[in-house]
């Protein structure tokens, strides 16, 4: 499967315009108004189909709310389910099929005010972007952005982020310990451009996943969001009751999504493909 230059130009564009509305949110209070269409295609230089592309996957997303005739707004915070446990390794199963990358972008650039509060590290200080497209037994799974610290692994490779394990390489060649990441997954539909390089219909369910890796100094490697296929891809978790005394069930602190009683996260969440666990890096 060749790649569509101009969808993957389109999809690049829109990344950076998502970036930049996304700042805007962040320095706002839910209901606050962020800038017209109008203003913020003057302000990017971008096309009102570009920027409305933005906006749509961020209303899908749950972070603006469209009000006809008003505006924009900045979505009331999300209520967030954690599955998570101390006791977890920064580990998964090796994957199902082979799985490979295929890069649509690799630069140098400074990180930015969103991406370095993500990374701890100030604005100006360079970053690898990465874009890459992953695919499995050579059909198109997910659609990856990588913003990695330059200084952490200033030699990393193309050859690098298209063969192997990621943080195999990180560790071997660049003398960097992954050792903790925390990953947050939400539902979303796919743009055009997306469902071209994914092979699937416009406006096909999708899995957003956002992560930040950091290292076993503490520090923060790289911020990752990537858009999974939905009919190729699923997510199982492990939960096991905890070894305590039972506790009655209330409606005080349940947790949703969750049938009630004392919970905790057992074995790593997994993530699978059509049943097959799936190396995530």
């Amino acid at each position: 499967m060749g790649i569509d230059a101009a969808a993957s130009g389109a999809i690049l564009k829109r990344e950076r315009v998502r970036d930049a509305i996304l700042e805007l949110i962040e320095a706002r209070s839910a209901g606050d108004a962020i800038p017209s269409e109008r203003v913020l295609c003057a302000r990017l230089g971008v096309s009102r189909p570009t920027l409305r592309a933005a906006v749509d996957e961020l209303v899908v997303a749950g972070l603006l709310v469209r009000e006809h005739g008003r505006g924009m707004f900045v979505a009331a915070e999300k209520i967030t389910q954690e599955l998570v446990s101390d006791k977890n390794s920064f580990s998964l199963p090796q994957a199902g099929g082979v799985w490979t990358s295929r890069l649509l972008e690799f630069r140098t650039l400074a990180a930015g005010a969103r991406v370095s509060r993500k990374l701890r590290i100030s604005p100006a200080a360079e970053i690898l972007y990465v874009a890459r497209l992953r695919l499995v037994d050579g059909s198109p799974m997910a659609i990856e952005h990588l913003h990695v610290r330059a200084d952490l692994a200033p030699r990393l490779t193309s050859d690098e982020l298209e063969q192997g394990d990621l943080y195999e390489h990180l560790r071997d060649r660049h003398g960097v310990q992954v050792s903790e990441a925390v990953q947050s997954i939400e539902p979303t539909v796919v743009t055009r451009a997306e469902a071209d390089l994914l092979d699937v219909p416009e406006l096909s369910p999708a899995l957003l996943f956002e992560r930040l890796t950091t290292d076993s100094r503490g520090r923060a490697v790289e911020y990752v969001h990537s858009l999974y296929r939905g009919d190729r891809y699923r997510i199982v978790s492990r939960l096991t009751l905890s070894a305590g005394d039972e506790q009655p069930a209330t409606d005080e602190g349940h947790h949703p999504g969750i049938p009630p009683g004392d919970f905790t996260s057992g074995d790593p969440v997994t993530f699978s493909t059509r049943g097959v666990v799936q190396q995530n890096t």
